[in-house]
Parts: C-alpha cells; sequence; structure tokens
C-alpha cells in the first residue's frame, strides 16, 4: 500500500509540474497580449491628448488586469511619488521589486522603462512603437506550435512521473 500511495504521489507531482509549465507559458502569452494592448493604448493617448506619464499610467493601471495592471499601478506611484530622479529610475525599480513578471515582458518593460521620460514626444512615441513590436514579434514566436508545445509540457511531465514510478517499483 505505501509503495502505491508513493507512486500515485510521484505521478502526480510530475503531472503537476508538466501542467505547471504549461500554465507558465499560457501566464506569458497572455501577459504579453495585454502589454501589447497597453502599449497601444499609451501610443495613442500620447499621440492625441499629450497625457502626462502619471496620468496615462493611471489610465493604464484601470485598463488593464494582473501584473500589468500593477506595474503600471507602481509607476503611476513612483512618477507621483517623484521616488527616483527619472521615469526609466522608476521603472528600474518597480521591476526590481516586482515578482511574477514573466522574463518576456520583463525584458520588453526594461526595454521600455530606458526610453521612459526621456525624449521629446517623437521620441516617446518611438519608444512605444518599438516596445510594441517587441511584444508582437514575441507573441508571434510563442503562438507558433503552441499547442504542440502545451501538450509536450504535460505529456513530458506525465511521462516522466511514470518512468520514476517504474524505476522505483
Amino acid at each position: 500500500m505505501l509503495k502505491l500511495t508513493g507512486a500515485v504521489l510521484i505521478l502526480l507531482c510530475c503531472g503537476w509540474f508538466g501542467y505547471s509549465m504549461a500554465a507558465g507559458y499560457k501566464k506569458e502569452e497572455h501577459t504579453l497580449r495585454q502589454l501589447s494592448s497597453v502599449l497601444d493604448y499609451m501610443e495613442c493617448e500620447l499621440q492625441y491628448r499629450l497625457t502626462p506619464l502619471p496620468e496615462l499610467c493611471g489610465q493604464v493601471s484601470a485598463l488593464s488586469r494582473g501584473v500589468i495592471s500593477k506595474v503600471f499601478r507602481l509607476l503611476q506611484q513612483e512618477l507621483e511619488d517623484q521616488a527616483a530622479p527619472d521615469a526609466s529610475a522608476c521603472m528600474k525599480a518597480i521591476l526590481l521589486k516586482s515578482d511574477g513578471i514573466p522574463s518576456l515582458s520583463r525584458d520588453i518593460l526594461d526595454t521600455f522603462g530606458q526610453t521612459l521620460g526621456r525624449f521629446d514626444l517623437a521620441g516617446q512615441l518611438e519608444g512605444l512603437r518599438e516596445a510594441h513590436r517587441s511584444c508582437i514579434v514575441k507573441l508571434d514566436d510563442l503562438r507558433q506550435g503552441r499547442e504542440s508545445r502545451l501538450r509536450s509540457y504535460q505529456t513530458i511531465g506525465i511521462c516522466a512521473g511514470a518512468a520514476l514510478v517504474v524505476l522505483f517499483i
């Protein structure tokens, strides 16, 4: 009975690991999609209304959900408090203390943060466009072979668990 219980636990843990890898992949894709729409919105707002950056971050935070909403809410607070000398330093501080941001999204936010508040309107818009393009490229890369990759993660987790069960029994 003890061996059977151990075998089931091993199988469940390995299966859970595979499914959690697939969930992380889906989270990365979802976050990139949200970031893409946020950057597009920011570009439109800056281009047509010249919305100040703290106010724009507040609007973006209200429109988005999850980790992207949190990042822009914290950025708004940092900018309003003037905790750092410039907007790029504020973004760096937020990325350092925020966990749960998927790596591809973190990279784009870091690159975007380096141009934030440093240039005139044309430079700001170009920085937003470049971040948006990067987001779209990475999102397209993730979408290619998505179904097979997710299935593979799940299958590998279950098969690894089955292999361990066979080895231990």
